[in-house]
């Protein structure tokens, strides 16, 4: 499958996700589905806040390219991570657990990282621990 097959095949399986039954739409093409809840009436993250997470991605194939689960949880300021995951993890409060999903724009774009080719959406299992 060339470049812009693959593209395009990543753009209607992002499609397709966004009609399952649960999946809800955030802004800029990213979806969401909620795995766990925290605390309703807890805080979120700012763009400036320090995040602590664990979190788990693949490929749309099925393929997963990182994972913090079995180490220690990531810890990063929010505005430092891509778009995606600044979109989404903006909306969860602590104790959240969510499968994201992003568009290539919202990730890395037609640039290849290691284990994720160019046009890539992006699948995260995410699990906001704590906020700083």
């Amino acid at each position: 499958m060339n470049k812009k097959e693959y593209a395009r095949a990543n753009k209607e399986w992002l499609a397709q996700k966004a009609t399952d039954e649960g999946v809800l739409p955030l802004v800029k093409g990213v979806y969401y589905k909620v795995l766990a809840s925290g605390d309703a009436t807890g805080k979120s993250p700012m763009t400036r806040s320090v995040i602590m997470v664990h979190y788990t991605g693949w490929t749309i194939d099925g393929k997963q390219f990182d994972s913090s689960r079995g180490s220690v949880p990531l810890a990063i300021r929010l505005n430092e991570l891509i778009e995606g995951w600044i979109v989404a993890l903006a909306q969860m409060r602590v104790g959240d657990r969510w499968e994201v999903y992003i568009p290539a724009e919202m990730g890395y774009g037609n640039f290849s990282q290691p284990g994720i080719p160019g046009g890539s959406t992006l699948i995260f299992d995410i699990e906001l621990i704590g906020i700083a």
